[in-house]
């Protein structure tokens, strides 16, 4: 089966990434910070504006912005970086990732807020909180606390909203309607078009069978 496109364009994209064979790739706090810290200096090299983080156990999310098409390049930097302290720290060989990282790119910024909702709300759902804002190693945490990495200081919650208005907004979970459009933005793929990013349309089934004259041939396609 031939890999999904991977769109490099300059934009915001929902990155995903976790352990091979869904183990954990962070074991401990000093993990979780290490791997901001690389985050932090990622960033600053290839110019990436973060707009929401969230490091579970075995996985990790980012809404991230590139300004140049470099996005790649960067995470490329970044999982590697990672997956050589780990496995020095650790004592281990081998690889730490179950593949290359996943992105999907946001054409509609009206999904936005829905997708940091969705990222924010991930310890919620492991029931590692009660609330967002609580875990120590998501974007809220840092916002509730004024204590904004540098990565994070272009988030568009931060200009678009003032902190007691977000935290009132996120209070209130995502609707079963909410997530069924976050559940068709992942199924979502994407083709490149007269140089514009555009979505690929679902073949229709019977779009699968238009060389077959009649049901008795379809049923022994």
């Amino acid at each position: 089966m031939p890999r999904r496109y991977r769109v490099e364009s300059c934009g915001y994209h929902h990155v995903y990434n976790r352990g091979v064979a869904k183990s954990d790739i962070f074991l401990d706090e000093l993990d979780k910070t290490k791997f901001i810290e690389i985050l932090e200096d990622v960033c600053k090299e290839y110019k990436f504006n973060i707009h929401s983080f969230c490091l579970m156990d075995n996985h990790y999310h980012l809404l991230i912005q590139n300004k140049r098409e470099n996005l790649s390049d960067g995470l490329r930097q970044l999982n590697s970086g990672y997956a050589s302290y780990f496995n020095k720290r650790h004592n281990r060989v081998g690889h730490l990732w179950q593949d290359r990282y996943k992105s999907w790119f946001i054409l509609d910024e009206k999904y936005l807020f829905t997708l940091f909702h969705y990222i924010e709300a991930n310890p919620i759902k492991a029931r590692m909180c009660k609330k967002i804002g609580e875990y120590k190693y998501c974007a809220t945490y840092c916002i509730q606390r004024g204590a904004v990495p540098p990565f994070l200081q272009n988030s568009f919650v931060l200009h678009n909203y003032r902190t007691g208005e977000l935290f009132d907004m996120l209070d209130i979970p995502l609707s079963p309607e909410e997530l069924e459009n976050i559940d068709k933005f992942h199924q979502q793929r994407y083709k490149l078009e007269e140089s514009q990013i555009v979505h690929v349309k679902p073949k229709n089934i019977d779009q699968y069978f238009l060389h077959v004259k009649d049901k008795m041939q379809r049923d022994e396609q």
